[in-house]
This record gives structure tokens, C-alpha cells and sequence, in this order.
């Protein structure tokens, strides 16, 4: 019986298509969206990005993104068993129908987690990874904290409705980066549309019906609870531009993907990705006062990529502005100035210019070495 209603879903997904309706941001009806370029996090657009708000099976990227740490960490491995205890069987919603003791290999609960949505599965990732249930809720609002995620918490590893449960569409956003830039094989599971498992006997059809209609999505997971509404993280790559989408609160399925395409073709339509800057990316050199060396190199305290919004007039520079004076000793990671992104007169963002290496300050043998070098011509 379990595996005929499986295959009538299967039919039915595969069946169902949704409009794109011309609409503008400003008519966006979901309650909370956020659109961000993924390998920097930068927000193109946002409405209410901050509200809390339950998240439904959009949980399942925090469950998600600890299993795919420990996989790259070489602690599990795809191919290890895990096996479903009794909290798994018994978990309602969308699942796979986990009996007690069966094993599945990490590699098919990774496909039941992100193409069928199974809360059954996540509980039993869960398990695997931190020994017990809270154990593992613990460890997904610890991650959260670290990751900056300042308006989240987490009740449950699949988000069924549960009394404080909820994040907001810019922890989402800032989750589902983490997962998909950080680990991009999630992508060899994310972009299935079909599959099955248990040797072909279940059915399994993508819940993000972008994967089958947007030429250009790479994932990432959905979420429908009625407290919730229609959730979801949509991922999507185009000329070498990598964009995320948040959707929370959406009124209709269909209004949840049609927004999150608006959302995509917006970002690829109105920007282009112009240089990526990553942290310690040597920006100039820095000459210092009495230090050890006369100079240090000066480099890019964090990661910033510089995107152009073609709508808007004049060209992207840059400027370097060095603090007057420095005088050694100089602490690694100290500020020496900053570099200004600027298009046309405006200032996009100024990225800060911090210290390579310590240098310490010069003593009476430094003086003297560096004369004697200079007068045998080495400096």
C-alpha cells in the first residue's frame, strides 16, 4: 500500500506544472525573501528579511550541512549504514517510511533528505551523527550560533511544527550558502529530479519543481507546513554567477516558486560578478616606520566579491587609502587602511586592508644590519 501512494505521487509531481506570472519585487506576496550572490553573501534584495518565522522542511539544510561537514571531515563516508531507530519509524509527514533497524547507506538518506523531503530521515542522520536526538538539536543551534545565524532555533532536525522553532529568511539564506559553497557535492543530490531506493522499489520525485522547470537550478530544499506556509531555498548558477533565493511565509506552492524565480531572474538579469576578493589576498605593500622590515604586505581581511548592477551609471574602481605613519610593532591582522570599491563617485563597500605578518619594531643590531645591508646593495 505504502508503495502504491509513493508512485501516485511520484505521477503526480511529475505531472504538476506552475505558472510564471509578470510581476515586479515590489508586488512579492511571500512574507519574508531574500536574494543573495551565494559565494559572498551579498543581498541583492530583501523584504523582511529578519522575521522570525517557522521554516518547515527548510530545516532540513542545517541537517543537511552537518552531515556533509562530517562526510568532508572523513568521519562518515557515503557509503557507511546508518541505521533507524524509533523515533525515525514513528515521525509523521513527509517520509520514506523507516521500519526500525533498517539500514540505509548515507548515500540513499541523502537522496531521501533533499529529493523526497523524508522526516524520517533526518531524525535517523540525526542519531547517526551525534548518538541521540537532543544531542544532535544541540549541535544544530551551536552551528547556527557560529555561523552568525542571530535570529534562529532549532527544536527539531526536520521542522514539523514544534514551540520555538524558527529562523528568518537571512539565517536561511546564510545556511543554505554555507551548505552549498562549502560543499558542493550536496549538488549530486539537490539536482536529482528522479530516483528510487531500495533496489528501485521507492519512488522518489524531487519536492523543488525548479529542479525540472529552471534550466539553471542547482537546488536546494522545500518546506510546507500550514503554520509555516510555502518554504522554500532555491539555488542557481548562470554565467559563472552562483545566486540563492529565500522564500518564507509564500501563500501558494505555486507563488513559492514563481517568486523564487522572479527572484533569480532578477539577480542574473541586473548584475554581473565583476572580481572575486578573497581573505589574504595581497592588496599592496605598506611601508612601515623603525620595524624589522621596512614594509609589510597589506592584505584582504575578508571575502568580498564585486558585483555591478547594470542599471546604474559609471564604472567600478578602486581605491587604496593607507592609515599615514605606521610605526612598527605591527600586529598580524592590524588595520592598515582600507580599499574602496566605488561606482562612478559612490562607495560601494570598503574592504579593510589589515596586516600579513607581525612585524616588531627595530632595534639598535636591526639598524645596523640594515645599514650594512644596504651598503653591501642587497637592500
Amino acid at each position: 500500500m505504502k508503495k502504491t501512494i509513493c508512485f501516485m505521487i511520484v505521477i503526480s509531481l511529475c505531472l504538476c506544472t506552475f505558472s510564471v506570472f509578470a510581476k515586479g519585487l515590489d508586488e512579492i506576496e511571500s512574507g519574508s525573501v531574500i536574494l543573495i550572490e551565494q559565494s559572498s553573501g551579498t543581498v541583492l534584495f530583501e523584504k523582511n528579511a529578519d522575521a522570525k518565522r517557522p521554516i518547515a522542511s527548510v530545516t532540513k539544510v542545517m541537517t543537511a550541512l552537518l552531515l556533509m561537514e562530517e562526510i568532508d571531515k572523513g568521519n562518515i563516508s557515503y557509503s557507511d549504514l546508518i541505521t533507524a531507530g524509533e523515533n525515525a519509524e514513528d515521525m509523521g509527514g513527509s517520509q520514506i517510511f523507516l521500519e526500525v533497524g533498517e539500514q540505509m547507506s548515507v548515500d540513499d538518506m541523502l537522496k531521501g533528505l533533499m529529493v523526497a523531503s523524508g522526516n524520517d530521515v533526518a531524525v535517523a542522520i540525526g542519531e547517526h551523527i551525534a548518538g541521540d536526538y537532543d544531542s544532535f538539536i544541540a549541535l544544530m543551534n551551536k552551528r547556527a550560533k557560529e555561523l552568525g545565524m542571530k535570529n534562529t532555533h532549532f527544536v527539531n532536525p526536520h521542522g514539523l511544527p514544534e514551540d520555538n522553532h524558527y529562523s528568518t529568511a537571512r539565517d536561511v539564506g546564510i545556511m543554505s550558502r554555507e551548505l552549498i559553497e562549502k560543499h558542493p557535492d550536496i549538488k549530486k543530490y539537490t539536482t536529482i529530479w528522479m530516483d528510487t531506493l531500495r533496489g528501485g522499489e521507492f519512488q522518489l520525485a524531487n519536492t523543488n519543481k525548479l529542479i525540472a522547470t529552471y534550466k539553471y537550478a542547482t537546488g536546494l530544499k522545500t518546506g510546507f507546513t500550514t503554520e509555516a506556509g510555502h518554504c522554500l531555498s532555491a539555488s542557481a548558477e548562470k554565467d559563472k554567477m552562483a545566486l540563492i533565493s529565500v522564500i518564507l511565509g509564500g501563500p501558494s506552492s505555486e507563488v513559492r516558486f514563481s517568486e523564487a524565480r522572479l527572484l533569480l531572474d532578477y539577480g542574473f538579469d541586473n548584475y554581473t560578478l565583476k572580481e572575486k576578493i578573497s581573505a589574504n589576498d595581497l592588496i599592496c605593500e605598506v611601508d612601515l616606520i623603525k620595524g624589522k622590515k621596512e614594509r609589510v604586505n597589506g592584505v584582504a581581511k575578508n571575502d568580498y566579491v564585486i558585483m555591478d548592477n547594470k542599471n546604474e551609471k559609471g564604472e567600478i574602481s578602486k581605491e587604496i587609502e593607507i592609515i599615514p605613519d605606521i610605526k612598527a610593532p605591527v600586529e598580524k591582522g592590524q588595520k592598515l587602511g582600507v580599499m574602496k570599491i566605488k561606482k562612478g563617485d559612490s562607495v560601494m563597500y570598503e574592504l579593510e586592508i589589515v596586516a600579513e605578518e607581525e612585524v616588531k619594531h627595530r632595534n639598535v643590531f636591526d639598524v645596523i644590519k640594515l645599514y650594512f645591508l644596504k651598503w653591501l646593495g642587497v637592500k
